[in-house]
C-alpha cells in the first residue's frame, strides 16, 4: 500500500382494592409523584443525547476552566493538550466558547511565563511542556485568536533547545511506550517539528533536516511511535519516507484489536490513548478504503469506552494507575481523534 495522504413479559401486579372515595386522592398523589418522571421522559424524547464528540468537548471545556480557576496556574494537560483540542474543534465548526478560554489563550501568547506559572509538579517536564504549550499556541494562531509573531518564534526557540543531536526529542528514557504525559519519541518529535516548520522553516532548516533524517530511519515498535511517524511524514514524497510510512502502517494494521482499538504494542490490550493517537495519524489517509474501515472500527472503540461525563479512563504506564493528568491528556487525544475522523469533516490534517 502506497499510503498517499490526502491533504419474557412480567406477571401483572395485583393492586389493592381502594374505596371509591379514596381513588381521587390516590390519583392526585400518583400524578404528583410521577410528574417529574413524565417530564424527564418527555424531555429526553424531545432532546436526544448529545453526540460523543460534543460530550467530549464539553468535558474538556469544563476541566480547562476549572483547573485555572481552582489552581490559579496552568498545566501541560489542561492548558496544553486539552485546550489545543478545543481550538481545533472550534476551527472545525464545533461549539466552543472561546471567550471562556481567554485566560489560557492570553497565557499561551506569552511563552516567557510558561516556566513560571505551571502547576502539578509531579508531572512537570520542561521539554514536553514546551512542546505541548507550543502546539496549543500554534492552534490558537491558526484559529486566528493570537498573532503569529513573536510568541511562536519564542516557543520555537525553546523547543529547539531541547532537540538531541540526532534530530529527535526524547521525553522519557524508560523504554516504555509513550504515554499521555510522555508522548514517546516519535510523537514528541513530530509535534516539535510542526512548531518549528510553522515558526520559520528557513531559520530552523538544520534542525528540521535532522528531524526528518531521524524519522526516516528510526526503528519503530510502539503504537505512539508508529503513529507519530505517520503524522510527521504525511506530506513527504521521497522514497525513504514512503517506505517508512508503509512499515508504520503495516504494524498499525496488524495491531488493531478485534474490538477496534489499539494497545501500546500489537500484543497488548487496547487503551484509549494509543487508539486515539493511531486514529489521529490515520485521519490524513482516510480517503483510502482500507484506512477508512480501520478508522470506523477505531472510532467505535472510543465511543464504546467513553465515560458518562464525556471523558475517558486514563491510559497509564504501567496500566491501571489513577492520575488526573493522564486522564485529561488521554481524553484530549481521544476527543481530537473523534473530531478529526468525523465522517463529514473536510479537515484531515493535524
Amino acid at each position: 500500500m502506497g499510503l498517499v495522504p490526502n491533504t419474557q413479559p412480567k406477571d401483572a401486579a395485583v393492586l389493592p382494592i381502594i374505596p371509591r372515595s379514596g381513588r381521587l386522592a390516590v390519583s392526585a398523589v400518583l400524578v404528583w409523584l410521577l410528574a417529574p418522571a413524565i417530564a424527564t421522559s418527555q424531555e429526553s424524547e424531545s432532546q436526544p443525547a448529545a453526540a460523543p464528540v460534543d460530550r467530549a468537548i464539553a468535558f474538556l471545556a469544563r476541566e480547562v476552566q476549572a483547573w485555572t480557576a481552582d489552581k490559579h496556574c496552568f498545566s501541560c494537560h489542561n492548558n496544553g493538550d486539552a485546550v489545543r483540542v478545543l481550538y481545533v474543534a472550534r476551527r472545525l465548526g464545533h461549539d466552543v466558547d472561546i471567550e471562556a478560554l481567554a485566560p489560557t489563550t492570553a497565557w499561551l501568547a506569552d511563552p516567557a511565563r510558561w516556566e513560571e506559572d505551571t502547576g502539578d509538579e509531579t508531572f512537570k517536564d520542561k521539554e514536553l511542556a514546551a512542546i505541548q504549550f507550543g502546539s496549543a499556541l500554534l492552534e490558537a494562531i491558526e484559529l486566528g485568536i493570537v498573532p503569529h509573531e513573536p510568541a511562536l518564534m519564542q516557543a520555537a526557540r525553546s523547543i529547539a533547545s531541547f532537540q538531541d543531536e540526532d534530530g529527535a526529542w526524547r521525553i522519557d528514557g524508560s523504554g516504555l511506550a509513550g504515554s499521555p504525559i510522555t508522548y514517546g519519541t516519535a510523537l514528541a518529535t513530530s509535534a516539535a517539528r510542526r512548531v518549528l516548520v510553522a515558526a520559520d522553516r528557513g531559520m530552523y532548516a538544520v534542525e528540521i533536516a535532522a528531524t526528518e533524517r531521524w524519522l526516516r530511519s528510526a526503528e519503530l515498535h510502539s503504537m505512539p511511535d508508529l503513529a507519530g511517524t505517520l503524522l510527521a511524514l504525511r506530506e513527504a514524497t521521497d522514497q525513504s519516507a514512503g517506505a517508512q510510512r508503509r512499515r508504520a502502517f503495516e504494524k498499525i494494521a496488524a495491531g488493531q484489536n478485534q474490538n477496534g482499538g489499539w494497545g501500546p504494542f500489537a500484543d497488548r490490550r487496547p487503551e484509549a490513548f494509543d487508539s486515539a493517537i493511531v486514529l489521529v495519524s490515520l485521519a490524513a489517509y482516510a480517503e483510502q478504503p482500507e484506512v477508512r474501515q480501520m478508522i470506523q472500527r477505531g472510532r467505535a472503540y472510543l465511543v464504546d469506552t467513553q465515560l458518562e461525563d464525556g471523558g475517558w479512563d486514563e491510559t497509564t504506564r504501567p496500566a491501571g494507575a489513577q492520575s488526573y493528568a493522564h486522564r485529561i491528556s488521554t481524553s484530549a487525544w481521544a476527543t481530537l481523534a473523534l473530531v478529526l475522523t468525523e465522517p463529514k469533516s473536510k479537515v484531515t490534517r493535524q
